[in-house]
């Protein structure tokens, strides 16, 4: 989403730190820059101003102007600067004394609801009991969509298909989980189109009958500043008491983001990032402001690691490597363990120093590629996915007709399941992360 912005602050950036010693004229010369980069990226235009000036005011200072590194010390205002922007710290959900809390989420029609709703109660869930409940009896299917999800997830759901008000299903929904030990209800609300005083009685009639804890905003980052002025409507009209932006993984520009906060005065609390009920994540504003620097965000991927691969299986990965006994079928595991964790570009974002290299799409794996690699694998015998040597000219045929792929397929991924085999031998000799590196295949 950034990536643009990304590349714009680096070249101001690149630019300062060549200069050496940096006057005033220098510092107002890339402030303009940064405004234009801010602009273009779709940032409040008042949010702009007070950010530049902010700056101005701290990198004319002494310390800056007078330092031997002052394009490093800009740097460091602008990334603590975008840290405030972003607010500061991460904001945590507010479940309060009452079982169960009870969490109302707000928005626009389209803006992703639903599915955010589904993804919270699994990001909840680990942690407590949790209940959901569609108020939407306007959509169609909108109960029995909701209804899926939570199956899938394994939450609690509450339906009366005899009540159509919004405000006694959500009475009623409060009541059972009670009676069913529930710790939290997340209600998924109705949107419209656009705000009108209906859709807004009908959320100030819920507050006012469950008395949530948190009533949270679902801005879709694709819609820009439509998302701050409708952010700030519901809030002046509902309250809200945070923000969960989606479609962040979207090729919109991020101002959304980046105007939230100051505009609102509401932190964002999670952040969408893909269609998949596990793409939610707790909003780190200093992770985001160090992203949109091109530094990489090292504790995100970790978490990611830590989350989609199993431990044991790694330790088990690890014997086997050791003994060079990387077989097929650890390879295309292992595809599948990397592909839990999201696109790869997203990941290769999170890799400090990867902004740097250009055309950045053409240079990493194409995820289509690793689709067809895992189809070829699955298309062999449990046999030739134990020993590739025995995988001829015949099986090769058989493999790439079973695959959907070409024979030059197969060839390819079997020379690159070599190389790696053999990459991995020669790195548990020296054990040496230096090795892996300079003789990774890809």
């Amino acid at each position: 989403m950034f990536e643009n912005l990304t590349d714009k602050l680096n070249e101001i950036f690149k630019k300062l730190k060549g200069r050496g010693l940096l006057n005033e004229e220098d510092v107002n010369g890339a402030l303009k820059e940064i405004r234009l980069a801010l602009l273009e990226a779709d940032v409040n235009f008042k949010v702009v101003k007070e950010f530049t000036e902010d700056i101005r005011t701290r990198a004319l200072g002494k310390e800056v102007l007078e330092s031997i590194t002052p394009g490093q010390q800009v740097v460091k205002i602008v990334h603590e600067r975008l840290i405030d922007l972003l607010g500061k710290s991460s904001a945590n959900i507010r479940f309060g004394s009452r079982i169960p809390a009870v969490i109302m989420l707000v928005g626009l029609q389209g803006c992703g609801k639903t599915t955010t709703a589904v993804k919270l109660a699994r990001l909840l869930s680990k942690d407590k009991r949790i209940m959901l409940v569609s108020a939407d009896v306007y959509r169609p299917a909108a109960v029995e969509q909701l209804q899926v999800f939570s199956a899938k997830i394994d939450v609690g759901f509450f339906r009366d298909d005899q009540e159509r008000d919004p405000g006694n299903i959500c009475r009623k929904a409060i009541d059972a989980a009670k009676k069913d030990g529930y710790e939290v209800v997340i209600i998924d609300t109705a949107g419209r189109l656009h705000i009108d005083k209906e859709m807004m009685d009908e959320l100030c009639m819920i507050k006012n009958i469950v008395g949530p804890t948190e009533i949270l905003y679902v801005a879709d980052a694709m819609t820009g500043q439509d998302a701050v002025n409708v952010g700030i409507k519901f809030n002046e009209l509902v309250g809200v008491d945070g923000v969960i932006m989606t479609k962040m993984d979207g090729d919109a520009r991020g101002g959304a983001a980046l105007s939230l906060k100051a505009v609102m005065g509401k932190p964002i609390k999670f952040i969408g990032m893909g269609e998949k009920i596990e793409a939610l994540e707790v909003f780190h504003p200093d992770r985001l402001a160090t992203r949109i620097l091109g530094m990489g965000d090292v504790l995100s991927l970790v978490e990611k690691a830590q989350e989609s691969f199993d431990k044991k299986e790694t330790i088990k990965l690890q014997k086997k490597i050791k003994k060079n006994e990387f077989t097929l079928e650890d390879f295309r595991d292992q595809l599948r363990q990397i592909k839990k964790m999201g696109s790869l570009g997203d990941i290769m974002g999170m890799i400090p120093g990867m902004n740097k290299i250009k055309n950045l799409a053409n240079a990493a794996p194409d995820e289509k590629e690793l689709i067809k690699t895992a189809a070829i694998i699955d298309s062999m015998t449990k046999k030739e996915r134990l020993n590739h040597l025995i995988i001829d000219g015949r099986r090769r045929k058989r493999i790439a007709l079973g695959s959907g792929t070409t024979v030059q397929d197969v060839n390819r991924l079997l020379k690159n399941y070599a190389e790696i085999k053999k990459m991995l031998g020669r790195f548990s000799q020296k054990g040496s992360m230096k090795s892996l590196m300079r003789n990774f295949p890809f």
